[in-house]
């Protein structure tokens, strides 16, 4: 059994190699890509709309508003970033149905460069928004002895994003595959779908968090 999909390695030479993290993260990235070229091309404002435009905008709309209620009034900005954070952990969660598939998010090192794009992200749309001294005086609120506090608590939440959303996705696959040697297969179908459920979840709170920590970096103008 194997703990993360990293250990699956298909080509190796010294220190570089090619493991099903890296061929499923790009094959994902490749397959949402074209997958959203095709429905966005021929993209309609009339009464009647094809189904695929009609989910893509159930989904829009969705983060849109999502995005709305942490505090960002202006949500149309951070979409493609929050957007695209959700989507790819949802997809990639969900196509553990997929027979011989293992999620990315399984591995420590897609969730850290995930939190790494949410740490970057955050004092970019905090210096936009604030200008870069603005933006630095955050960190001496409500005094100037928080300083070390608020680096810390940077660091840490950064830390804490990649550790959970990783956690989380190895220890359903682990449970999954401790039960087919153990119970029936039918057990393990329904935990299997739980694993969808739980999946969504993640995205959704990866996402969320990401969207609080970037508005508390824009309040002083978003308010």
């Amino acid at each position: 059994m194997r703990l993360t999909p990293d250990e699956l390695v298909f080509w190796r030479y010294g220190f570089l190699e090619l493991n099903s993290t890296i061929v499923t993260t790009w094959g994902l990235m490749l397959v949402m890509t074209v997958g959203s070229w095709l429905i966005t091309r021929k993209l309609i404002a009339e009464v009647r709309i094809s189904r695929w435009q009609g989910f893509l905008e159930i989904v829009v709309t969705t983060i849109q508003e999502q995005i709305k209620e942490v505090g960002l009034h202006h949500p149309e900005k951070y979409l493609g970033f929050i957007g695209t954070l959700f989507l790819f952990i949802a997809v990639a969660n969900l196509c553990a149905i997929l027979p011989g598939y293992e999620a990315p998010t399984g591995s420590l090192s897609t969730t850290s460069a995930l939190a790494v794009s949410v740490f970057v992200a955050v004092p970019f749309f905090g210096i936009e928004e604030q200008g870069l001294g603005g933006y630095l005086k955050s960190y001496l609120k409500p005094t100037w002895i928080m300083l070390p506090f608020n680096i810390i608590s940077e660091l840490s939440r950064t830390f804490a994003l990649a550790i959970r959303l990783f956690g989380n996705i190895m220890s359903g696959t682990m449970i999954v595959a401790i039960l087919l040697t153990i119970t029936p297969l039918i057990f393990p179908i329904f935990m299997n779908l739980l694993g969808l459920l739980t999946g969504m979840v993640q995205a959704y709170i990866f996402s969320i968090l990401a969207t609080v920590y970037i508005a508390a970096a824009t309040k002083t103008r978003e308010s």
